[in-house]
C-alpha cells in the first residue's frame, strides 16, 4: 500500500514539476527566437524608412534612374562603353587529337549518349 501511495506522489511531484519546467523552457526558447526575429524586422524597417527618406529627394530619384536603369534626359543621348575584347584564342596545335577525344568533353558526350538513349 506505501510503495502504491509513493507512487502516486512521486507521479504528482512529476505532473507539478518536470512539465511547467519543460514548458517553461520552451516559452523561453520561443521569447528569444521572437526577440531576434523582431531585432532584424527593425532594422529591416529601420533601412527602409532611410531609404524612403532619400527617395523623396529628386537628387536622388536621378541617380537612380541614371545608375540603374540607364534613363536619360530628354535631348541627351545614352552611350554604352564596351570593354574591349580579349587576345585571340592560339591556334591549335599540331597533334593535338581533335575536341571530341578530349577529356574535358567526356562529361559532354556522355549526357549526349544517356539523352539518345532516354
Amino acid at each position: 500500500m506505501w510503495a502504491v501511495l509513493a507512487t502516486v506522489a512521486f507521479v504528482g511531484v512529476v505532473f507539478t514539476t518536470v512539465f511547467p519546467t519543460r514548458t517553461f523552457l520552451a516559452q523561453r526558447a520561443s521569447l528569444a527566437a521572437a526577440t531576434e526575429q523582431l531585432e532584424v524586422l527593425e532594422e529591416q524597417s529601420r533601412l527602409l524608412e532611410e531609404r524612403a527618406r532619400l527617395l523623396e529627394d529628386d537628387a536622388e530619384i536621378e541617380r537612380l534612374a541614371r545608375e540603374e536603369y540607364h534613363l536619360v534626359r530628354p535631348g541627351e543621348e545614352a552611350f554604352a562603353v564596351l570593354p574591349a575584347p580579349g587576345p585571340p584564342p592560339p591556334p591549335p596545335r599540331v597533334g593535338t587529337p581533335p575536341p571530341e577525344a578530349d577529356d574535358a568533353n567526356v562529361v559532354e558526350r556522355a549526357w549526349e549518349w544517356l539523352g539518345d538513349r532516354f
